[in-house]
């Protein structure tokens, strides 16, 4: 299995990337090509240029959630699609994978509107949808989490000033749209995140539990430690220094501060645009 960072908010020294702050992975394995989030403009699409990356030929687009620094990237991937189209170029026809609230306008903080700028009437028209609250396998060894159960309540997170639209309602965000992706190998398990606003303790054990596998070779992505509370941060470490992860890839949402504390007790990588790791 090979995972490529397309974007993220930081670049690799001497490779000359473009980064935002976002995400946006392209996972490959066994023939299998997923697209894990998609940024919040077209910097992923110009970074999978310079690495002759193929994006016409995918089997899934997941997305993590639907705050735009993973979402309105898909205004370029309709854009890359419906050009091929017009030009007859060869393509694929690539399934979106997300939680059901995934495409629901969300606000925060006087900002009217940090959700999906592409609705999911609209991106059926593109794109096949599959959404889903449980967990979904995308290929035997690929599984799509679906809603994270919150069982660490250091991990929960202040709703204040977030709010979720359903038609003409309003109500808080309880960011139950947040999941990640678990992958089997023979050496356990690889879980990739967006954000992690569901906990990145919750998603490990939730992804264990799915996946009936207790190893994990790494865990990638957004960890939402951005200033942490002394409570939440410490406890995170105390999870990460039982876990016997053998590498560990936190990066886009996590501060330097609490990169240093993850450090002390687990092997932490760097990550930036244009990273490619195998499995």
């Amino acid at each position: 299995m090979n995972l490529t960072v397309l974007l993220d908010n930081n670049t690799i020294i001497d490779r000359y990337f473009l980064g935002e702050p976002a995400v946006s992975y392209l996972i490959e394995d066994n023939g299998t090509r997923i697209l894990f989030d998609v940024g919040y403009s077209d910097a992923f699409l110009q970074n999978a240029y310079r690495m002759k990356i193929d994006l016409l030929d995918l089997d899934h687009i997941v997305l993590s959630h639907g705050h735009l620094d993973h979402t309105w990237g898909l205004d370029s991937i309709v854009r890359l699609f419906t050009e091929a189209k017009i030009e007859g170029l060869v393509h694929s026809e690539p399934t979106v994978v997300g939680h059901p609230l995934v495409f629901n306008s969300k606000t925060y903080a006087g900002l009217n509107e940090i959700g999906s700028i592409i609705g999911a009437e609209k991106l059926s028209r593109i794109f096949k949808l599959e959404l889903s609250r449980v967990p979904l396998w995308l290929t035997k060894s690929i599984v799509f989490l679906g809603e994270i159960p919150r069982i660490f309540d250091f991990e929960l997170e202040s709703l204040e000033s977030k709010v979720i639209i359903h038609g003409k309602e309003e109500e808080e965000d309880k960011l139950s749209d947040d999941t990640a992706i678990a992958i089997k190998t023979e050496n356990g398990l690889v879980i990739i995140t967006g954000c992690s606003h569901s906990g990145i303790c919750n998603i490990i054990e939730y992804a264990k539990s799915v996946c009936n596998e207790n190893r994990v070779v790494d865990v990638i992505g957004g960890f939402h430690l951005l200033q942490p509370p002394e409570a939440k941060i410490s406890r995170t470490v105390d999870y990460f220094n039982k876990l016997n992860v053998r590498e560990v890839h936190a990066c886009h949402c996590t501060d330097l501060m609490s990169k240093i504390a993850l450090s002390k007790v687990c092997n932490l990588k760097e990550v930036g645009s244009g990273l490619r790791l195998e499995y």
